[in-house]
């Protein structure tokens, strides 16, 4: 009888077997997979090569401008100031403008043209007003009156904006309800 059992395939260990087997397989994917991806990091370039370092006379530079210190003006250069011919101005003008007093508050209109009842975006600086809120006033009959929008002051800067069914130039501009600084005033042609 013991001849029997040697002649016979071990069958007592089906578990590790498989384990075996699982392994081998995983291992023969990996370095398939591996070489194949190998081969082609080295035909894209990916990763460099001893080539690339050795014979290139090629190199990779980055060109940083010296640091040279600025001088920060006295107004804020946000402001976009319309001029005559009807579009906006990128650059504050060094000139005081000879209609509207020197004032704090910078206002400036999104949109220089506009018709009945559109948005007329309304923004602006206030140097010092953090918290501080600006009533609207629109210019009529030769008098400035309070136009029923307010704004708040946020990290120096406002934004509000206002609806008029009023044609023609209309004028606007904000006062600080606190002390009474008043901004520049803006124009709109409503039509």
């Amino acid at each position: 009888m013991a001849e029997e059992d040697t002649d016979r395939p071990s069958e007592g260990h089906p578990v590790l077997t498989g384990v075996v087997a699982l392994v081998a397989v995983a291992l023969t994917v990996g370095l398939i997979l591996g070489g194949g991806a190998l081969a082609v990091s080295r035909v894209l370039g990916i990763g460099g090569s001893d080539e690339a370092t050795s014979g290139s006379t090629v190199q990779e530079t980055m060109f940083l401008p010296p640091v040279e210190p600025t001088n920060p003006d006295s107004e804020p250069l946000l402001t976009l100031a319309p001029n005559p011919e009807g579009s906006v101005s990128q650059f504050p003008s060094d000139e005081p403008s000879e209609e509207e007093p020197e004032s704090s508050i910078s206002l400036q209109a999104g949109q220089t043209e506009v018709g009945a009842m559109e948005r007329i975006d309304l923004t602006g600086v206030y140097p010092g007003g953090e918290g501080a809120i600006l009533q609207v006033q629109q210019f009529e009959n030769g008098t400035w009156g309070d136009f029923p929008v307010t704004a708040t002051v946020s990290n120096e800067t406002f934004t509000t904006y206002i609806q008029t069914g009023k044609p023609g130039p209309n004028r606007f501009r904000v006062v600080d309800t606190d002390d009474d600084e008043i901004s520049n005033e803006v124009k709109v042609t409503i039509g």
